[in-house]
């Protein structure tokens, strides 16, 4: 049974096109990866599957009483908010069905006999209702699915409008698997989750009885978790039955087969061409060249399509750092209250080291107090001389209404505007993009944008605060290789160990320092 059909869509932003005659159906209980590269047009999509955005052309029909739930990472809580009322808003329309058994009740004490009796039964359905939708156990299942993804270590009593990016997408997290609609459309949703909250997730989804939509970067978590492939790329929405290694291999081959096809199809016109030319003045072949040129003129021509630019990362090396990095004497860490105990680190020239742990535990706070954005409890950080240090931020919260090309040249006024464009346009951005807003363009295009001013600096040292969080598959793996390469120091924060992995040349786990119960 069809849940959702999408005839014919088409949509673009401007001059741009995103989807041109899209179609798509998704049935009962499929759990489905919808994958592309950052830009392709995943994330709207969603928007208008939902109805948020209205396509240009094309009809998106859901079948009738359907529950939709969508893992929006830009919904806006409200401040007097706890955590503990948003997720309980999941259940929203069971207090409405208790709301409605309460009036009934006050009704009663007025109704003749026959009303009475009608009121009993609208009653009975009601109770039913609630009793078979566990409405009288519903602070268990708040508390079950705030447990499963680490809510419980913040603190449900808490203000919303108080909780960092991640804690928020948590929180959005939460209150949509406690709906458990007929379908969930998840665009990322391991962003900002730490890796025994992914595994949680992970296991949630594979025993999800309904269908689902999955936007995600994180290869081994999409394999895990669905059965198809829904690829967007060139304005297309193709399907491929399997996980996204079978997807890979299907996808090679069958790109190979339309190249080797251009390829014979190219001779071909060119031997036509070459004949058609040579003969259609000739009188006594002229018949033979029309019937070429009617060939050529009837022929369904092959067009391969076009190479998405690739991006290439290398990091501008600074003048080497003195042998200490820093060092750390019983430095205690946090805000109003700390977050770890007295800590005494040391790291020096050429380590490459991975923060690991929960989140919400100190790792950033850790960064910040490192190179001094913000001042730790007590004790004190000692750190080396000659250091030139690059900062990815986890989250950029200010709307950005540069364009990319201004982005960029605010931070090396000395580069002509050629050059700014060579540079973004090496880190996988299109013309397109370049001259966009850099507030329009996707989580992984923006993330480029930043890593084209961070690899344009020289540094000695990286400070890195999950840098993968939307990224697609090739501008992940090309980072990776330019950290591997990179001669400096590093410090990472990441949450997927076949990322760090092959990077790092130490792993410290904060859980092990931290005050928090994890």
């Amino acid at each position: 049974m069809s849940v959702l059909t999408v005839e014919k869509l088409s949509h673009g932003f401007g001059d741009r096109a995103i989807f041109n005659d899209v179609s798509f159906r998704l049935l009962k209980g499929e759990h489905i990866g919808l994958i592309g590269a950052n830009g392709e047009g995943k994330s709207t999509f969603m928007n208008i599957i939902t109805g948020k955005l209205q396509p240009d052309e094309g009809k998106v029909q859901w079948s009738k009483n359907v529950r939709v739930g969508y893992l929006d990472q830009h919904t806006v809580l409200e401040r007097g908010m706890t955590m503990r009322d948003v997720l309980k808003g999941a259940f929203q329309y069971l207090f409405n069905l208790e709301a409605e058994m309460n009036a009934i009740c006050d009704q009663m004490g007025d109704a003749s006999p026959e009303e009475l009796e009608k009121l009993l039964e609208d009653m009975g359905t009601i109770q039913d209702m609630l009793t078979n939708n566990d409405f009288y156990v519903i602070d268990a299942k708040v508390e079950e699915i705030a447990r499963g993804l680490g809510l419980d270590d913040i603190g449900l009593d808490k203000d919303v409008q108080d909780l960092s990016g991640g804690q928020r997408t948590k929180v959005l997290l939460a209150k949509l698997l406690l709906e458990k609609p007929d379908i969930l459309l998840l665009d990322e949703p391991t962003n900002y989750l730490d890796e025994q909250h992914i595994e949680w997730l992970k296991r949630y989804l594979q025993n999800y009885e309904n269908a689902f939509i999955l936007i995600s970067h994180d290869i081994p978590f999409l394999n895990s978790v669905i059965n198809l492939i829904y690829h967007m790329e060139n304005q297309e929405l193709n399907r491929y039955v399997g996980d996204y290694d079978h997807f890979m291999s299907v996808y090679e081959m069958k790109k190979q087969q339309l190249e080797a096809a251009y390829k014979r199809q190219q001779q071909e016109i060119s031997e036509l061409k070459d004949f058609v030319a040579r003969n259609k003045a000739r009188v006594s072949t002229r018949n033979m060249a029309m019937s070429r040129q009617k060939k050529l003129d009837k022929m369904d021509v092959i067009e391969l399509s076009k190479e998405k630019p690739k991006p290439e990362f290398r990091f501008k090396p600074a003048r080497t750092t003195s042998k200490l990095i820093f060092e750390t004497n019983d430095l205690v860490i946090g805000y109003d209250e700390p977050l770890s105990k007295p800590l005494n680190l040391r790291m020096e020239r050429g380590q490459k080291i991975a923060l690991v742990g929960a989140n919400g535990i100190g790792k950033t706070t850790l960064l910040r107090s490192i190179i001094g954005e913000i001042n730790p409890l007590s004790g004190a950080v000692e750190k080396g001389d000659y250091q030139h240090i690059g900062y990815f931020e986890q989250e950029v919260k200010n709307k950005n209404n540069n364009s990319c090309i201004d982005e960029v040249w605010n931070d090396f006024p000395s580069l002509s505007q050629y050059e700014v464009r060579a540079a973004l346009a090496k880190c996988g951005l299109t013309t397109k993009h370049i001259e966009s807003k850099v507030s329009v363009l996707s989580g992984g295009e923006k993330a480029k944008v930043r890593l084209c001013k961070l690899i344009n600096r020289e540094t000695n040292i990286l400070i890195l605060d999950e840098p993968t969080n939307h990224l697609d598959v090739d501008a992940k793996a090309e980072l990776k290789a330019a950290l591997k390469d990179y001669k400096g120091s590093i410090i990472l924060i990441c949450h997927e160990p076949e990322f760090y992995q092959d990077v790092a040349t130490d792993v410290w786990n904060v859980e092990s320092w931290t005050t928090k119960l994890v």
